[in-house]
């Protein structure tokens, strides 16, 4: 409990004077003696102010300041457009896009009704415990009713536990996401299932994934600061136990450039960096991280509507906790005019060769295989080009795909298929190095050899 209590001392002087003075003028100090009228209005004003605090507590602490210079805000209102548009075309209702739409203020106000209208009429029955978090933030962040999803998400929370305390780190991505999505609708009934989730986090020896880590650090910051007057103190001390030890494992992970993990990992880690009330011992540079994402974007990194939503958020200086401060305006009937942006120099119409590479050497898998083929396509082309060239020319290469919200996904090749319950999927290499990309955003270089190696995690 005593390395709780320094953590809470650290934190409370973190988050700066406008907390301390709520305390202070709230009448908790030396006091002489009260009536139980007294007491009961000292306790209704406490409770009014305990409201008024939780709700404007998030979006108000301190956070590490960084922001995107004016000369370089067309890159980032253009990769916004592109996300926009994206949904148009899309028969993928992405939550993602639509919070993060919500949070940067969206410019097609068209595709913001669109995708608000499928995602209310999208059916959650098989969702995910962290796709149907999104949902509910997604609508929330529309300032319409999630109505039953958020029970619905409870329950789920109640009966999760990880399969065993080595899980694979991503299997806490979502159960997070549950977290924030209950403890921004009503924290006090999520205190117990958060308090659960953070001590099975705590116990997990699952080698440590950023995208996670920056979700927990989301979710475990929002109960920290929506703790109910009247909870047991232990709550938070937990809490602050966890924040630390996820935040020293993000801070570990920033490299040398700025980027935290990766280049698509950089995103929902700034979020975290930037509110949590636990900082990192060695202090981050957030404009430094920001300045190498913007060369990023000019790199045309940033084309995939689902990695544009998660870095869109702390470009404009927002993050996931500020969903229930999302002001929304009523229905507007001219549509805002979308910014000119800066695109990348088109490539050239050469073409490249690409050696591409099957491999299935796991056993227990009844079909064995490793067959290599080399392709020419137009300098440009996207991995997925590569494999429809190569499927085109030999059939073992044929291979089937799946829509997710991050694009399409490879699901299948050779006939064979990866599978949950037998933790297989299809990973991507180029030379030895895995792709963070997918084949529908990924651009070969010339004589590059790509693997699709099936693989156990």
């Amino acid at each position: 409990m005593g390395s709780g209590q320094t953590a809470l001392q650290r934190a409370a002087y973190i988050r700066g004077s406008r907390e301390t003075r709520t305390l202070h003028t709230s009448g908790l100090g030396n006091r002489g003696r009260d009536t139980p009228g007294d007491r009961g209005m000292a306790r209704a004003a406490l409770q009014l102010l305990t409201l008024l605090w939780a709700a404007t507590r998030t979006s108000t602490q301190t956070r590490s300041s960084c922001s995107v210079p004016s000369a370089e805000q067309p890159w980032v209102d253009g990769i916004q457009v592109i996300m926009e548009n994206s949904v148009i075309n899309s028969t993928f209702p992405n939550p993602s896009v639509l919070i993060a739409m919500n949070l940067a203020g969206a410019y097609n106000v068209e595709a913001q009704k669109l995708l608000t209208f499928d995602l209310m009429a999208s059916d959650t029955a098989d969702l995910t415990a962290g796709q149907l978090a999104l949902t509910i933030m997604a609508l929330t962040s529309s300032c319409r009713d999630p109505g039953d999803k958020v029970s619905t998400l409870r329950t789920q929370m109640e009966n999760w536990t990880p399969s065993s305390l080595g899980s694979y780190a991503s299997t806490f991505y979502g159960p997070s996401l549950a977290i924030l999505a209950l403890c921004q609708n009503n924290p006090e009934t999520t205190l117990p299932v958060a308090a659960r989730f953070a001590k099975t986090l705590l116990a997990s020896s699952s080698p440590f994934d950023v995208d996670a880590g920056a979700v927990a650090t989301l979710a475990l910051t929002c109960m920290y600061n929506r703790i109910p007057v009247g909870s047991e103190e232990g709550y938070r001390a937990l809490f602050a136990q966890l924040l630390k030890k996820i935040v020293e494992d993000i801070s570990t992970r920033v490299r040398d450039n700025g980027l935290i993990g990766d280049v698509y990992s950089t995103g929902l880690a700034m979020q975290a960096l930037s509110v949590t009330p636990e900082r990192p011992k060695k202090q981050w540079d957030c404009q430094q991280t920001m300045d190498t994402v913007l060369d990023e974007i000019k790199e045309g990194k940033f084309q995939n509507s689902m990695a544009i939503a998660q870095i869109l958020p702390s470009l404009k200086g927002k993050t996931y906790l500020d969903v229930p401060q999302v002001s929304c305006s009523p229905d507007q009937e001219v549509q805002p005019t979308q910014p000119n942006f800066p695109s990348p120099v088109p490539t050239s119409a050469s073409n490249i060769t690409v050696v591409y590479t099957i491999s299935n050497q796991l056993r227990g898998v009844e079909l064995l295989f490793n067959v290599t083929i080399s392709v020419s396509v137009k300098k440009g082309s996207v991995l997925l080009v590569v494999l429809e060239e190569a499927q085109r020319r030999n059939p073992k290469f044929k291979f089937e795909t799946r829509m997710t919200s991050w694009g399409l996904e490879v699901s299948s090749i050779n006939n064979i298929a990866g599978n949950v319950n037998d933790k297989t999927y299809w990973q991507f290499l180029s030379g030895k190095t895995p792709l963070i990309e997918g084949v529908a955003d990924y651009i070969p270089f010339n004589h590059e050899h790509i693997t699709a190696n099936f693989t156990q995690y």
